[in-house]
């Protein structure tokens, strides 16, 4: 009985800590705030997709591909992984801040060789990430990875 007890009052502390990391506090009714959004792609005239978001003190990163030669695993993520800092820094966060990533390969058969460039890239404290590989038709652009990214300020 008291081991279930503290359970659900962990569980409690975590939802009000949760409240806080998207800028609500306990008691508080929620403040809808406008989104900001940066480096607008158009299509035909019309806003497509953002390169990132902010709400809050939350960043949402587009996915980052590399859409150039050499096709070679380890060049591409290195250019991702760049584009995705230098996002990251426009949006006033870092690689550090960052605490969720999806990567998306055109080749599973690439992921040692992405990692062996991925790693120690987000700091001490890596971020939770989902790998996965991109079926029938591979990664959009001739890009061998993609990555997107959620982060905060």
């Amino acid at each position: 009985m008291k081991a279930e007890r503290r359970s659900i009052v962990k569980k409690l502390i975590a939802s009000v800590g949760a409240l806080s990391v998207f800028g609500m506090a306990k008691g508080s009714t929620p403040q809808i705030e406008e989104k900001e959004v940066n480096n607008v792609t158009n299509y035909e005239d019309v806003p497509l997709f953002s390169g990132s978001t902010r709400m809050g003190n939350m960043i949402f990163i587009a996915g980052k591909g590399a859409h150039v030669e050499p096709f070679e695993i380890k060049a591409h993520t290195e250019i991702v992984l760049k584009e995705l800092e230098a996002e990251l820094k426009k949006a006033g966060s870092s690689m550090e801040k960052v605490l969720k990533v999806n990567v998306y390969l055109n080749d599973i058969a690439d992921y040692q060789s992405m990692n062996e460039v991925y790693k120690g890239r987000f700091g001490k404290k890596p971020p939770v990430r989902t790998t996965v590989a991109v079926a029938k038709g591979g990664v959009p652009g001739n890009s061998l990875v993609e990555m997107d990214c959620i982060a905060y300020v």
